[in-house]
């Protein structure tokens, strides 16, 4: 390794530091609650995996394969050569909320990855009512919440690995609709005799205001112009929302035993721009790769306070279990098939539950 590169690792290391310490000690951690509820497409803040949200997405310094795609993208250039996840979760369990998820990432060349992502939230029938029928009785209709996104990752070099992630995000009813764009980018440092330390940094949800149309927001209305009567239709403008960007500042440490045993430490900030800071702290347990166990949990400010007197402006934190079973199909080509579960705890409700199939071919 030459003496440029050397150094520039060098100085990238300190960097890294340098914003942890930045983060964990700033007096502003309590984030902007202030701005609570401002920001729309609060979808893009959930994490559809269930790998990494089984210990409160606690790994954003060590996330590995597809589940990087929502986490810190730079993580993805560890793919091996393709992995595909479908995932589903029960979104606030008793509110009949679900969401969709599936993933690929692709090996390009010697060191690229290539990702793609969809993810869909189901709310069921909800009743059309006006003010004339306020209790339904005129059909019903299906919110729909969808986001997709395109990525790409690189290796630098064995320890730098950077990658940036272009989503496009839909929200529509029956009659109103809105579009929008956001752009992540996320780098991550692997350093150790053993590579067992890492350190990522990624910024989120980066774009553009959105801004709901069409015909709900319209509405007919007669003008008497002349003595006659003229229909006219009157359209009404809706206020653009912010994306809600976040970044995490994550670090993690493996501890390694003998036979392919391990135990993982990992912590991450969240910096939210429109709710209270989190951060997260989690374990897992590895098993040669078979079985791999994680504990999680989200902490912010006032968590700990009286349910009377909290001022909670997420909606999940707390507690967060996890669990992986994994079965190598061919060794030889290191392909598998995995199933994995997680539970968040939340703010109401009764958690989030999520099952993912994992392939790695």
């Amino acid at each position: 390794m030459n003496e440029k590169k050397i150094i520039g690792m060098t100085n990238l290391y300190k960097y890294l530091i340098a914003l942890l310490v930045i983060a964990f000690v700033s007096p502003a951690f309590a984030g902007n609650k202030d701005r609570s509820g401002q920001a729309g497409a609060s979808e893009l803040l959930i994490n559809p995996w269930a790998r990494s949200s089984g210990w409160g997405s606690a790994n954003m310094a060590r996330v590995r394969g597809l589940e990087a795609m929502w986490g810190n993208v730079a993580g993805t250039a560890f793919t091996k050569k393709t992995e595909i996840i479908f995932s589903h979760t029960q979104w606030l369990k008793g509110t009949g909320t679900s969401i969709f998820a599936f993933g690929l990432t692709q090996k390009v060349g010697e060191s690229g990855v290539l990702g793609i992502q969809v993810m869909s939230m189901s709310f069921g029938e909800i009743q059309i009512t006006n003010g004339s029928s306020p209790d339904g009785g005129l059909g019903t209709f299906k919110p729909s919440l969808m986001n997709f996104a395109i990525s790409y990752a690189k290796a630098f070099s064995n320890s730098i690995y950077g990658g940036i992630v272009f989503k496009g995000v839909s929200e529509s009813i029956s009659d109103v609709t809105a579009f929008g764009f956001a752009i992540d980018a996320g780098i991550q440092y692997v350093t150790g005799e053993h590579d067992q330390m890492a350190f990522g940094v990624a910024l989120k949800n980066v774009g553009p205001q959105m801004k709901f149309s069409g015909d709900g927001l319209s509405f007919k209305d007669l003008i008497e112009m002349k003595g006659v009567d003229n229909g006219y239709t009157f359209e009404q403008r809706s206020q653009g929302f912010e994306m809600p960007t976040m970044l995490t500042i994550g670090a993690s440490y493996d501890f390694l035993f003998g036979g392919d045993y391990s135990l993982v430490l990992a912590g991450t900030f969240f910096s939210n721009s429109f709710s209270k800071d989190q951060f997260a702290l989690g374990v897992e347990g590895n098993l040669k790769n078979w079985v791999m166990l994680r504990i999680g949990y989200t902490y912010e400010q006032g968590i700990w306070d009286d349910i009377e007197t909290a001022e909670k402006t997420n909606l999940s934190s707390g507690l967060s279990l996890g669990a992986t079973v994994q079965v190598p199909i061919n060794k030889e080509k290191g392909s598998s098939f995995g199933i994995d579960y997680s539970y968040r705890e939340s703010v109401s409700f009764n958690g989030n539950h999520s099952l993912g199939i994992v392939l790695n071919f």
